[in-house]
């Protein structure tokens, strides 16, 4: 009997399962609806390993009571749902999985761009609901153009960068702020660094790649709005709260910007009474960036291996806190 045990929040690849069946006795959570806290409390005390999802909150309170714990991998990029402070005062190493998804959440970043500008998923519901009555006709469903736009990303990390690639296979003028500058990517790419000001005031389409940190909830909210073109599209991959939900129902219902594009809400899932979902100028898709069957699959792999690493008391090779291993 193996004398490891890793608690799994939700269903993954049967892969990553196999792997971590390999040095320990592996409970997965069976319901589609995450644990809510109480559960995930109860199933991480006396557990070595957890595998967690961002819908998990993992706080000092968890952390406290859990004190076999060895190691917590995440099947994320994002980690604004983990304490990493407790973690690290801890000595518990936390690894998140970088790079693997960037391409897929860019592949669908730039399709609700697309969306958005072109009004495809609006045509779609006018034409299923039956008001598809006149033919071709040059003055109606005018959308905005993509190619030879501008596209100013917010963000320029690993996705940051994957979008800005799309955007110039659209022949897109591509600007981005960021904390840091990236004078190798400029030359590279051909990019341009802007003030945060600058680029909302002159991108068609402002693109949000941002973490969420305390700094960053709402960093989007009726100035930055009312700041960018009316004509302006705003896609957030990031997480919700990194825009203001209730000015940009404001701005849209409005006119302030022409239509935006989300791949995550605030709350999330977002209640279905919620007034964003009464705009025809919204796309929202439920929080699927990554949800591609080959990126999922090596993202899955990617934690388990990392938290097998950290079982064993070896580095983890995406841990986000290396600096308990100094310890």
């Amino acid at each position: 009997m193996k004398s490891l045990r890793v608690f799994v929040t939700r269903r993954i690849f049967p892969e990553a399962v196999d792997l971590l069946s390999a040095v320990a006795q592996v409970e997965v959570w069976p319901d589609d609806e995450p644990p809510t806290p109480a559960q995930l409390l109860e199933k991480a005390e006396g557990v070595h390993g957890l595998l967690t999802n961002v819908m998990d909150r993992v706080d000092g309170g968890l952390l406290d009571a859990a004190t076999e714990l060895k190691a917590i991998s995440q099947l994320s990029v994002g980690l604004d749902n983990v304490d990493l402070v407790a973690a690290t005062r801890s000595g518990l190493p936390v690894s998140n999985t970088p790079g693997v998804l960037a391409k897929s959440t860019a592949d669908l970043g730039f399709g609700l761009l697309l969306d958005a500008a072109r009004l495809i998923s609006r045509g779609d519901r006018w034409v299923r609901a039956g008001h598809w009555q006149l033919a071709h006709h040059p003055m109606h469903w005018l959308g905005s153009e993509v190619h030879g736009a501008t596209l100013g990303i917010l963000g320029m990390g690993q996705i940051g960068l994957e979008m800005a690639k799309r955007g110039m296979g659209f022949d897109m003028k591509v600007i981005y702020h960021s904390r840091t500058r990236k004078p190798e990517l400029d030359a590279e790419y051909g990019m341009e660094y802007v003030e945060r000001d600058m680029l909302l005031s002159s991108a068609d389409f402002v693109c949000l790649h941002l973490p969420l940190t305390a700094q960053t909830r709402h960093y989007i909210g009726e100035t930055e709005l009312r700041a960018m073109k009316p004509t302006a599209v705003l896609v957030n991959m990031a997480r919700g709260p990194v825009v203001d939900s209730k000015a940009l129902y404001t701005a849209l219902n409005e006119g302030w910007i022409q239509a935006a594009g989300l791949d995550v809400t605030d709350p999330e899932p977002i209640p279905v009474d919620d007034p964003l979902l009464t705009l025809d100028n919204l796309i929202i898709s439920p929080h699927i960036g990554s949800a591609s069957l080959d990126t999922r699959r090596a993202t899955c792999l990617m934690a388990a291996r990392d938290l097998v690493a950290g079982l064993q008391g070896e580095p983890m090779e995406h841990c986000v806190n290396p600096e308990v291993y100094q310890a």
